[in-house]
């Protein structure tokens, strides 16, 4: 197995940025070749990386003794995934339009598929939150072409949804967004992060990150912060313990702080997709950048998935 080394590039616009960075680490490219790398999650207890290749239908396991295998191959177009509160996998279906769950003897059960008699469009990406509800983005990116899925027409608005597993309920939670895309709590989890990546071939779409207010009804509210990225569109991210944003965009990734200020950019050379934390200590940054993924060390803990 051969993992390229890369002397990182970064932009420090803020101090706190630098203490974020490690001088002697550099940015890793641990595998390559892919069509379109997603949804990386890290499975701490096995200490591997999950992440799908939706073109081409499949799941990949990567981790630093065995490098890259086959996980899941067909996917059903699986794009975002996560864990739940007992460590099973969580994974959006482009293919077949749902939220699935593997169990631990390996059984696949769907947990959403239909919304009030209607099919969803094709869940994207997926978190948990620590009352165990899984909440989950529906834009309509797998139906647009058959390219990540299966082409269709939609049959519902692009959503954010909430299921609660205690006793099988979906909910609606907003249509603010046309076409939710990423999403995750802060670290109090009074605030959902939702990244809207805009109608394919729109050029009027607004896209960006969008901080709503989650309520004790668990309800979100109608009204939102804003912050435009400036290079690209924010597509998966996640949290560290701080409350910073760590979101994929157009020229790498960015961190943003809990103030929607923007700290500091890793440069990467392939579009970046999505981003999580693993390792040993939570604190090595995966990302997924179109045909690659990457890691790197940060003096940083993020909030992960068990």
């Amino acid at each position: 197995m051969t993992i390229e080394r890369i002397n990182p590039e970064y932009e420090i616009l803020d101090e706190r940025f630098s203490t974020y960075l490690l001088s002697n680490v550099k940015l890793k490219r641990l595998a390559s070749g892919f069509d379109w790398a997603e949804g990386p999650v890290w499975m701490g207890d096995s200490g591997f990386l999950l992440f799908s290749d939706i073109p081409n239908n499949k799941v990949y396991r990567w981790n630093e003794e065995m490098g890259l295998s086959t996980y899941l191959a067909p996917s059903n177009f699986a794009n975002g995934h996560y864990r739940d509160l007992q460590g099973r996998l969580i994974s959006c279906e482009h293919g077949s339009r749902s939220v699935t769950r593997m169990e631990h003897d390996g059984r696949v059960n769907v947990i959403a598929q239909r919304y009030k008699g209607k099919k969803l469009n094709s869940p994207n990406d997926v978190v948990v939150k620590s009352d165990g509800t899984v909440w989950f983005t529906d834009p309509y990116y797998g139906i647009i072409t058959n390219y990540e899925g299966h082409k269709a027409e939609p049959e519902l608005p692009g959503a954010i949804y909430r299921f609660d597993p205690s006793n099988g309920s979906l909910r609606r939670v907003s249509t603010v967004l046309d076409c939710p895309n990423g999403l995750a709590f802060s670290p109090d989890e009074d605030y959902l992060y939702v990244s809207e990546t805009g109608l394919r071939h729109d050029p009027n779409a607004k896209t960006g990150l969008y901080r709503f207010k989650v309520f004790v009804n668990q309800k979100i509210s109608k009204s939102f912060e804003y912050l435009e990225i400036d290079a690209g569109v924010p597509d998966g991210f996640r949290l560290d313990t701080d409350g910073n944003i760590w979101t994929s965009a157009g020229d790498g990734v960015h961190c943003i702080s809990p103030d929607f200020k923007l700290l500091g950019k890793i440069y990467l050379p392939e579009v970046v997709s999505n981003v999580c934390f693993g390792g040993r200590a939570k604190q090595t940054l995966y990302i997924t950048a179109t045909n690659s993924i990457y890691s790197i060390a940060l003096n940083r803990e993020g909030i992960q998935a068990p």
